[in-house]
């Protein structure tokens, strides 16, 4: 079982960094909706960085779940139309 949640942990991190890294802003600078979806990003990048630091405080239960949070953010965000992502692959449930 322990093993299954640090598999876990480490995969959800690992996509979150990559689905960070894949999202792009989409709505024209200046406008409410770039500040929105930096918002939206910013909120996600932050759970990356709780997620990390639960994971090295031995704590991967919130560690995955800060992850998962943030994965929520930017995969929310991208179908609405904030983020630019790539529609084919594993990163995003867009179409």
């Amino acid at each position: 079982m322990a093993a299954d949640l640090e598999e876990k942990t480490n995969r959800y991190g690992e996509l979150l960094a990559a689905a960070l890294e894949a999202a792009t802003i989409a709505p024209p600078d200046g406008t409410p909706m770039a500040e929105a979806a930096a918002d939206c990003y910013e909120m996600a990048a932050s759970y990356l960085e709780d997620g990390k630091h639960f994971r090295e405080q031995g704590d991967p239960v919130n560690a995955l779940a800060s992850f998962s949070y943030g994965h929520a953010w930017l995969d929310a965000g991208a179908r609405i139309g904030l983020f630019d992502v790539p529609r084919d692959g594993h990163l995003f449930t867009v179409e």
